[in-house]
């Protein structure tokens, strides 16, 4: 079977997603490891608990679809964009609750608390574009390029968030949802959220790395 262990991640991994993002939106996928030319997606307009390994569609970087036996997502343009431009191993995309919150608002998310730095310094919003079409995937990238970040936004849409797996895609995806919650829930309460600088950052940075994070 083709890309196999990347397969069964998508099914292990499926119902977190449901979890996050509301009906059947959303999507994940896993690369065959951070370089590889093919990647195993969630398939489109099903419920995430109603397809076996099987049925996962396998799609090339180039957006060819290679084997599955249910039709991927829709998205796929943006998870191919993602995995020509970008050395990581997994992708998620969600429309949970307060990130798409943050992307209504067309809010970046500023360093409010030093678990940012999962993702980067900061999160953009990336330019709105129709979904599953080439210009969305071309401004997704291009945001999280600019902020050098591993997240952002999408104005009116809702949250991508890459990594070198899909654990860690999926930790930092709850990170980023965490932190736009309660930055709007510091602005809804009248207060302004301070800020960490980008010295405090880096040395959170720092202690991350000496602990191997």
């Amino acid at each position: 079977m083709i890309l196999e262990s990347q397969r069964r991640a998508v099914v292990e991994h499926a119902p977190e997603l449901a979890a996050l993002t509301p009906g059947r939106t959303g999507n994940l996928s896993v690369r065959d490891g951070a370089s590889g030319d093919a990647f195993a997606v969630t398939p489109t307009g099903v419920p995430y608990d109603s397809f076996e390994v099987d049925d996962v569609p396998v799609v090339g970087v180039d957006g060819d679809r290679r084997d599955g036996e249910m039709a991927p997502s829709s998205e796929v343009p943006m998870h191919a964009a993602i995995y020509r431009r970008e050395d990581v191993g997994a992708i998620v995309h969600t429309h949970s609750p307060w990130s798409t919150a943050m992307a209504v608002a067309h809010e970046p998310l500023p360093p409010i608390h030093y678990m940012i730095v999962a993702v980067g310094k900061r999160v953009p919003v990336a330019e709105y574009a129709p979904y599953g079409t080439d210009e969305l995937a071309e401004h997704i990238v291009r945001a999280m390029d600019e902020a050098d970040a591993t997240a952002t936004f999408v104005e009116n849409h809702g949250l991508v968030v890459t990594a070198s797996d899909i654990e860690t895609a999926l930790e930092n995806t709850h990170h980023v949802e965490s932190l736009a919650r309660l930055y709007l829930e510091t602005r809804a309460a009248g207060l302004e959220p301070r800020t960490l600088s980008d010295e405090q950052l880096e040395t959170v940075l720092e202690k991350f790395e000496s602990y191997g994070q």
